[in-house]
């Protein structure tokens, strides 16, 4: 089959099976990308959570050999919740950010990954191929933007010009040589709105991130959220869209024919008091299904502690106490003195001094003895 005609045929098929865009680049190294990460890695910018071997991510025929071309897949999900519940004294909730809102996206597009892969192989049986999603070794938005997806914005994300920057990407490497398509121009021009708006400063410029001051990141980590992030946070549990949500290619942007992605807003819009005592098992039930479970309990739980400390929640004090006495977690005692000392008042100061007579480790010592200043 001529490589043009199965081409077309792949994205008519794309479309059968609910995949918003899809796009065709050549299987060549990622040069200039491989210059920026090890940039990234002389500054220190990274996570931690990318794959570490940096000519695994630039070199796709390292990753399945022989490959010619990479398609890349979009779909797109909603930025919008229909009847968001009010988060209330004495009733607060947290939020997760819209990339973890429905089901874990990272099953949703391997599923139409996998659909893609066996329409391909039953056309072109010798074909080899290898898809990714999200933690594979390429980097998704170097194969986006190449492949004629988007363009990579000043947020460091993939902007695309029907959907804006609300969509998932995946890929899949063939030993297939397909037509490439043309790379979008860069349409951020002048605009510099989301590095000005970044709460933490973590978009250093336009296009650079670093990643352990980004909001997203530190929701994620298990440890003590350092003193300067605390206030940032916010109510977030998981997750930052401020840089989405500023970007004038997002304006009117909401699309919800992604039935998977569709919110629950009892999960991504979760009470926050509920949080603090919440069971493994519940966790799991609860907020399983979606992306932003992936680190487990403990950093939702932290964040909500810190959330509830933010909004100076008083009808959380009990419960925050029994944390601070109780929990066997030095980061969760820990953050529940530094909440306790946010909402400061008599019954707060008391389960302090109560934590500084029979506390033994000297993070969670510390904290007491700043909440108590």
């Amino acid at each position: 089959m001529a490589d043009a005609q199965l081409k077309e045929e792949i994205i008519a098929y794309s479309k059968k099976i609910g995949i918003d865009k899809i796009g065709f680049a050549s299987a060549n190294p990622f040069l200039s990308l491989k210059d920026r990460l090890l940039k990234q890695q002389e500054l220190g910018y990274q996570s931690g959570f990318e794959e570490p071997d940096i000519n695994k991510r630039t070199h796709p025929d390292m990753v399945l050999p022989e490959a010619k071309t990479i398609i890349a897949i979009a779909l797109a999900y909603p930025s919008k919740m229909k009847n968001p519940p009010k988060s209330k004294k004495g009733d607060r909730r947290g939020v997760f950010c819209r990339a973890s809102w429905g089901e874990d996206y990272h099953r949703v597009l391997k599923n139409r990954l996998e659909k893609l892969q066996e329409f391909i192989q039953e056309k072109a049986p010798a074909a080899r191929m290898k898809s990714m999603v999200d933690t594979g070794e390429l980097s998704d938005r170097a194969v986006a933007e190449r492949a004629g997806i988007g363009w990579s914005g000043k947020n460091c994300a993939i902007i695309t010009p029907e959907f804006g920057s609300y969509v998932y990407l995946g890929e899949m490497i063939t030993t297939l040589s397909l037509p490439p398509d043309q790379p979008v121009t860069d349409q951020c021009g002048s605009c510099n709105k989301c590095v000005e708006a970044c709460p933490t400063g973590a978009l250093v410029q336009g296009g650079q991130l670093d990643s352990n001051k980004c909001i997203a990141y530190l929701t994620q980590t298990k440890d003590f959220l350092p003193d300067q992030y605390r206030k940032k946070l916010g109510n977030r549990l998981y997750g930052c869209d401020t840089c989405q949500q500023v970007c004038p290619e997002n304006k009117g942007i909401d699309y919800h024919h992604q039935e998977e992605f569709e919110p629950d807003p009892e999960i991504v819009k979760p009470k926050l008091i509920p949080l603090l005592q919440i069971s493994n098992k519940e966790f799991k039930r609860k907020f399983g299904p979606i992306a932003g479970s992936w680190r487990g309990k403990k950093p939702i739980q932290r964040n909500a502690i810190i959330a509830l400390g933010h909004f100076k929640e008083e009808k959380a004090v009990d419960d925050l106490g029994k944390l601070l006495i109780d929990d066997p977690r030095p980061v969760i005692r820990g953050t529940a003195a530094w909440a306790l000392g946010e909402i400061n008042n008599r019954e707060s100061r008391d389960y302090l001094n109560q934590a500084l007579k029979q506390e033994i480790d000297s993070n969670v010592k510390k904290e007491v003895d700043n909440a108590l200043k």
